[in-house]
């Protein structure tokens, strides 16, 4: 159950504290695309996400690593101006390793954020950089999403019965 735990549960991806991370050493934030920056439905990022990408890409590697497809991350990629690492199969730790392995950066130097325990938190624990949850934005999801929610339902009923993680109950 270790491997579902988040190093860090935030509402969603405007409330991370972003100097905190650098502080501790971050250099590379790998981001969830759907259902973490933009909704399922979305072919374009907000401008709120753009402006957080913008500021961010200032102090740290942003790259959007996503389950998705090639043709889904392309327009993302040209209007966030960011690498994008498609059909990662997360929580495979393959494109994670890749990933750390081209750009040269340590474990300790990586933050995986996303809002699926089974896929997002779950890939970056196994490789052990820094795993930051946040609530999913969107209420639309697709039909392997809805699978992985209804198993999700029930770690988050044993983290909780632990007091370990409670949806709503955030922390750093």
């Amino acid at each position: 159950m270790d491997n579902f735990i988040p190093d860090i549960y935030q509402k969603n991806i405007y409330d991370i504290d972003y100097q905190a991370l650098k502080k501790k050493g971050i250099k590379c934030l790998l981001f969830d695309l759907d259902n973490t920056l933009v909704p399922v439905k979305s072919v374009v990022p907000s401008k709120k996400v753009q402006e957080l990408f913008i500021s961010l890409s200032k102090n740290f590697k942003v790259i959007i690593l996503s389950n998705s497809g090639k043709k889904r991350l392309i327009s993302f990629k040209n209007a966030l101006n960011v690498d994008v690492a498609y059909s990662s199969r997360k929580p495979n730790k393959k494109k994670y390793l890749k990933i750390m392995q081209m750009y040269n950066f340590k474990e300790f130097e990586c933050a995986g954020i996303g809002d699926q325990l089974l896929t997002d938190i779950l890939g970056a624990n196994r490789v052990g950089i820094t795993s930051i949850l946040v609530n999913p934005i969107g209420d639309y999801e697709l039909i392997w999403t809805k699978i992985n929610r209804f198993f999700e339902h029930f770690v988050y009923k044993k983290l909780k019965k632990k007091n370990i993680l409670v949806k709503g109950e955030y922390y750093e």
